[in-house]
């Protein structure tokens, strides 16, 4: 399995082995955990991002005509528009 080695501080290392000694875990452990547990929280995110960005694009039409007084000029670009 590749291996990565990780530069911390004095400080960051003994709260990172403190954590881990509260949890019952190796320092390996606690540190694998939360970086795979970002990775899920990203993909996740993106995920969210491109369906919430699906709804808005198929829906845009219907929310500019029910709500006429917010709805962005005539060519004029959307925030957050991809």
């Amino acid at each position: 399995m590749p291996a990565l080695n990780v530069d911390f501080s004095e400080d960051e290392l003994a709260a990172l082995r403190e954590i881990a000694r509260e949890r019952g875990v190796t320092l390996k452990a606690l540190v694998r955990e939360a970086v795979t547990e970002d990775l899920v929280r990203r993909r996740a995110l993106a995920g969210m991002t491109d369906t919430v960005r699906a709804f808005a694009a198929e829906h845009t039409a219907a929310f500019d005509e029910a709500f006429p007084d917010d709805a962005p000029a005539a060519g004029a670009a959307r925030r957050g528009a991809a």
